[in-house]
């Protein structure tokens, strides 16, 4: 699939899951395996499921981040201090995503993936 075909897929919000997972806690390297499988789908990969599925799960990792920030803010110890409305664009999130070891890719899910991004990008200093 060309790279900006994919880019679609991914933007439009960012796999399936078990039906008793919450959103954000699909494993870093399921999240991973999915995308390589969409990727190998070309442009059928428009019409797959997967693509809102990996899109929720992103997001609500994202959300999920959002709120622990917003907690972290108001007892005055944030875990990062990204500028207003940062957000990974999909060539940095699935980047951050592939510095995770084999091992590590297994036990750690997206919300963690997601917060270890933002502490990694934008540390209090």
């Amino acid at each position: 699939m060309n790279r900006s075909l994919f880019a679609a897929c991914i933007a439009a919000g960012l796999v399936a899951m078990p039906a008793s997972a919450a959103p954000g806690d699909m494993s870093v390297g399921t999240f991973l395996d999915r995308v390589a499988a969409l990727k190998a789908r070309g442009a059928m990969a428009l019409f797959s499921s997967d693509v809102g599925m990996l899109r929720r799960e992103a997001t609500a990792a994202g959300q999920a981040y959002t709120a622990r920030l917003a907690t972290e803010r108001a007892q005055h110890r944030p875990s990062s201090c990204p500028p207003q409305g940062a957000r990974p664009s999909q060539d940095q999130w699935l980047s951050h995503l592939g510095t995770y070891s084999s091992a590590a890719r297994a036990s750690t899910n997206l919300r963690v993936a997601m917060a270890d991004y933002f502490i990694k990008t934008w540390p209090c200093r």
